[in-house]
C-alpha cells in the first residue's frame, strides 16, 4: 500500500493505493473517472501517514466500500497539506496526459 498526496485543480488530497505507481494506467483511469485528469503527486511515507491520521487511517484502510487500488484518505486539501511538511514528501511526479501525447 502507498500513500500519495495529489495536488489537483481542486486542491491537495491524500489517497491510499495498492498500485506501485501513481502513473499506473489503471489508477489513472480511476482518477480520471473521479475528474482528476492531471496532477502533481508526492509519495507520503506510509508510516508517517499512519501516524498523522491516527485512527482515521485504519478506518479508511478497512472500509469495505472502497477498493485497495484507490482509497481516499483525505479530501480536505487544507488539512492534507497542513499535516505534512514539504521535506517529508517524496519527489514530485507531474502527470498531464497532453504532455504525454506530445
Amino acid at each position: 500500500m502507498k500513500a500519495i498526496m495529489l495536488i489537483t485543480g481542486s486542491g491537495p488530497m491524500v489517497i491510499l493505493t495498492s498500485f506501485n505507481s501513481v502513473t499506473h494506467p489503471d489508477l489513472l483511469r480511476k482518477l480520471e473517472a473521479k475528474g482528476i485528469e492531471r496532477f502533481f503527486a508526492h509519495e507520503v511515507p506510509l508510516d508517517l501517514a499512519k501516524q498523522r491520521y491516527g485512527g482515521h487511517f485504519q478506518v479508511v484502510l478497512h472500509d469495505l466500500h472502497e477498493t485497495d487500488d484507490l482509497r481516499v484518505l483525505d479530501y480536505n486539501g487544507e488539512r492534507a497539506f497542513g499535516l505534512f511538511r514539504l521535506h517529508e514528501l517524496g519527489p514530485v511526479i507531474t502527470y498531464d496526459p497532453e504532455l504525454k501525447a506530445a
